[in-house]
């Protein structure tokens, strides 16, 4: 049985740099990227005209004209285009990519109407987390110190949440990835699955406890993720193959929405073991001052 307790500190650091990491790389300019839906502006879907063909110098050449030089261009099956651009007149744009090819499909967001989608997408995810908590903490009512089971399973889904976060940041600096509504709508999928995750370790830290009150609370914890450590990885495991296989099959539409949840399931099997779990024995033994210094490694170093 693998002593996942005895090396807390060590987990707890790692985590600790990952989170502050993601959300440095999320914060930066240049990182998570706001799509249309988020921060206003117009979406074509542009395709050639019968019996003509479209090229990308084209479709770059009216989009200059109408001062959109810096508009992403997406080439897409059958010699289409799907064009993101800021907002501007819709009839002007309309007008002006008419006049190369066939406007399939015209989509424009207000930046108004953008502000109360990114307003509403974070009271989502507040309510979410704040539900989460009280909820846990009422489920675990009967045990001594139940709110820390609930503060340990929502800082483990904040940090899912940071790495889903720092990971977008990197496809939008590196492949111009957007946050659309799926992306939002994904985050609320791994706010759901995290805890859940989390729950399966904490439930039995929970029922061990109670079996054995005299069992030194580290040696219940650790008995615990390991019990469930095997179903925790085989669920985490099918559940990535299903994602990658929708990925293959489908991707496109909903890609982000299928990044953002692989990324979460594999950061909630993660936290549920290496977060959660610890953070309930760092709070049993009071070590949340002493938690740097205890690190063997620093120790040394002071000696």
């Amino acid at each position: 049985m693998f002593d996942f307790v005895a090396r807390r500190h060590w987990f707890l650091l790692i985590s600790l740099i990952i989170a502050i990491a993601s959300l440095v790389s999320a914060l930066l300019p240049g990182g998570l990227k706001a799509g249309i839906d988020f921060k206003g502006g117009i979406s074509v879907t542009l395709g050639p005209k019968e019996g003509e063909t479209l090229t990308t110098d084209q479709v770059r050449e009216n989009l200059a004209n109408l001062g959109q030089e810096r508009a992403i261009v997406q080439v897409l099956g059958d010699g289409d285009y799907f064009i993101r651009m800021g907002e501007m007149d819709e009839a002007q744009v309309r007008s002006e990519l008419e006049g190369v090819g066939v406007v399939r499909d015209f989509y424009s967001v207000s930046p108004i109407v953008a502000s109360e989608t990114t307003r509403n997408a974070a009271i989502a995810m507040g309510v979410a987390a704040v539900a989460m908590l009280i909820y846990i903490t009422w489920a675990f009512r009967k045990v001594a110190g139940s709110l820390r089971y609930g503060a340990g399973a929502v800082i483990a889904l904040l940090f899912n949440i940071g790495a889903v976060l720092g990971i977008f940041s990197i496809l939008g600096r590196t492949l111009d990835w957007e946050i659309d509504p799926m992306f939002v709508t994904a985050i609320l999928a791994v706010i759901g699955y995290s805890v859940n995750d989390a729950i399966v370790v904490l439930d039995r830290v929970r029922e061990n406890s109670a079996r054995d009150a005299t069992a030194e609370f580290e040696h219940t914890v650790n008995l615990s993720i390991n019990e469930t450590l095997t179903r925790s990885l085989n669920t985490t495991f099918t559940t990535v193959l299903a994602i990658l296989a929708v990925y293959l099959f489908v991707g496109g539409p909903i890609r982000s929405f299928l990044v953002a949840l692989l990324v979460g399931v594999v950061a909630g099997a993660y936290s549920s073991i290496f977060i959660a779990s610890q953070l309930l024995v760092v709070w049993e033994r009071r070590e949340w001052t002493r938690l740097i210094p205890r690190i063997p490694l620093l120790q040394r170093s002071k000696g």
